[in-house]
């Protein structure tokens, strides 16, 4: 349905709910029909304000829907999101308030923006970050999280935040040549990592993150998961302001 046919809708719906107005309009003759078309086409066409009025109603409410539909995925998913046990987690771990983000090394959003996400978090000093890894655009995606799953695995939460970081600045195709420099650049085993990047410890936690985010509706990165609210890209406000505002409803 485009906007148009769905404003056309909520405009003919509202002038024809109200108990004085209500009437079948599958009872009215061919001619009946053409007339009363004729004349809403009229009267849009002099009253084009109605249009956008129309539209801004339609999608608030598909707005205020969303909203509550995915506080009930946050709220019905929260030792998941929160409490996994495996995910790297940053900033205060004894936070008041958790955010998560889903994240795609190959997302040039999720690039773009990995820096203003750690800056808010250090500013605020009192927030719990979680990050998750949710490749989805193609190989180089899957390789660069495996890559970090396995070296948070195996050297720990320090060397995987050298590893995400150097992730997230790559350009270059995530060859495992590349990867393995950016293993002896943070100063981890190179051959190790390669060895434990295709194993079962590695794909369980890439299966239990797609099967989070097929639950959750995730259909790109970044994500966020704040508090009890969900995020589905950058926040249009900026991530520092978007906390605050967020507090606030605490």
């Amino acid at each position: 349905m485009t906007r148009l046919t769905a404003a056309l809708l909520l405009s003919a719906s509202t002038a024809l709910a109200t108990p004085a107005l209500a009437f079948d309009i599958t009872a009215m003759t061919d001619e009946e029909q053409a007339a009363f078309g004729a004349a809403v086409r009229d009267y849009l066409m002099e009253n084009p304000q109605v249009l956008i009025e129309s539209i801004n109603v339609l999608e608030a409410r598909q707005a205020e829907a969303g909203a509550q539909n995915d506080l009930a995925l946050v709220a019905d998913n929260r030792e998941a999101l929160f409490d996994d046990g495996y995910s790297w987690i940053g900033g205060n771990p004894e936070g008041d308030l958790t955010m998560v983000e889903f994240i795609d090394y190959r997302c040039g959003v999720c690039r773009q923006f990995n820096q203003e996400v750690f800056d808010a978090v250090e500013e605020d000093g009192n927030i719990r970050l979680i990050l998750k890894e949710f490749p989805i655009l193609g190989e180089d995606s899957e390789m660069s999280s495996r890559f970090a799953i396995a070296v948070h695995q195996i050297a720990g939460d320090e060397a995987y935040l050298r590893a995400h970081d150097a992730l997230m600045e790559m350009r270059a195709p995530a060859s495992m040549a590349a990867l393995k420099g950016i293993a002896r650049d943070i100063d981890v085993d190179a051959d190790a990592i390669e060895a434990h990047m295709p194993t079962e410890a590695v794909t369980a936690i890439l299966r239990r993150n797609r099967e989070l985010g097929e639950t959750m509706a995730i259909e790109g990165t970044p994500t966020f998961v704040i508090g009890d609210q969900m995020l589905r890209g950058v926040p249009r406000v900026g991530v520092a302001e978007t906390i605050t505002r967020i507090r606030e409803t605490m």
